[in-house]
């Protein structure tokens, strides 16, 4: 995978909701938490999208011997 283009970037931010996305996700500096966080969420996007494009075609049980279902509407 190549790295990731980088750019400078300024603005305020919640400290609290920083230090606990910091723990929840497991890495040490403010800056591996934002860009963590922000793969993270387009990651789920692609996800939910594919969930909907999926949705119906898959044999219920397809996955693991149980149907699953979106979290959201």
């Amino acid at each position: 995978m190549a790295e990731p283009e980088l750019k400078r970037k300024s603005f305020l931010i919640d400290e609290r909701a920083l230090r606990r996305a910091r723990k929840a996700l497991g890495v040490s500096t403010d800056a591996e938490a934002i860009r963590t966080a922000l793969e993270r969420v387009a990651e789920m996007e692609e996800y939910w999208a594919f969930m909907e494009r999926s949705h119906r075609t898959l044999d219920a049980g397809s996955f693991g011997g149980r149907a699953i279902r979106p979290l959201r509407g």
